[in-house]
């Protein structure tokens, strides 16, 4: 018999579940988007060169004006534009460590290669890149399930790398059980995904308490203490507007992040 308890975690799984494949189709959304107004800009641009060629424009307007240098400014892109993943430059047998700088604390998480190389390598790429930079952690929940989720540049749950790597490590928190669950202990460190196998990018979460998930999320690190506590403490101030699932009240933002054999 299910007692209540184990129903409500299991609504909570699905919900988080649910949530993840909403952002996938949001991020397919925007990427449609973007081929449209690619699209629209290029044909824009050679209306432009060929009036250019015509000799319509008698004179350039002044690039030093406000609105020249809005338009020309450089802004950060914090997504490399790739269809693959990072071909591999790891060390395969040699543990890392993920090393995360936040506006609430240091956070170190240890990487094992052998285990999840091409989550490792994937990471180790974007940190050097500075992917990580400047982000928010855009997620937390607190009931069902207890996480924080980070590794979003765009902050809303629907940001990637431009590629997504294959699940790994799926069996090492152990075989699931009748509820098709397994035990991501605290501290655990796994990628977040939309749902559908080897879909992982960039985001992950961190276990500040253990939470029952189905074992289809690659745990790929371990947190140290002092970045569970910096996490748990994050948890213990709730989710802005008092939900269960959503920004969190405290928010975190990674400064610097880097990844480093040990």
């Amino acid at each position: 018999m299910v007692t209540s308890d184990q129903r409500r975690r299991q609504l909570a799984r699905e919900k988080f579940e649910r949530q993840q494949q909403r952002r996938l189709a949001d991020q397919r959304k925007a990427r449609r988007r973007a081929a449209v107004i690619g699209t629209a800009v290029a044909v824009v641009i050679a209306a432009v060169a060929a009036t250019v060629a015509s000799g319509a424009f008698a004179s350039k307007k002044d690039d030093t004006t406000p609105e020249a240098q809005a338009s020309t400014a450089p802004t950060p892109s914090a997504e490399p534009s790739a269809k693959s993943e990072p071909a591999m430059a790891i060390d395969q047998k040699a543990k890392y460590t993920f090393d995360l700088k936040t506006d609430q604390g240091e956070m170190k998480i240890t990487m094992d290669a052998a285990k999840t190389p091409h989550t490792v390598n994937s990471f180790k790429a974007l940190a050097d890149k500075g992917y990580f930079d400047k982000t928010k952690c855009h997620r937390l929940t607190t009931s069902g399930i207890y996480v924080l989720q980070c590794g979003d540049p765009q902050g809303t749950g629907s940001g990637g790398p431009g590629w997504t790597i294959p699940d790994e490590n799926l069996n090492g928190l152990g075989k699931a059980g009748a509820d098709g669950t397994v035990t991501y202990p605290a501290g655990t460190v796994a990628m977040a995904n939309t749902g559908q196998p080897h879909s992982g990018g960039s985001q992950f979460f961190l276990v500040y308490k253990d939470s029952k998930l189905p074992p289809t999320y690659t745990p790929f690190g371990t947190l140290d203490a002092a970045g569970l506590k910096a996490v748990q403490d994050v948890a213990a101030e709730g989710v802005a507007g008092g939900a269960t699932d959503g920004a969190p009240k405290k928010a975190v933002t990674v400064q610097k992040a880097a990844v480093t054999q040990n």
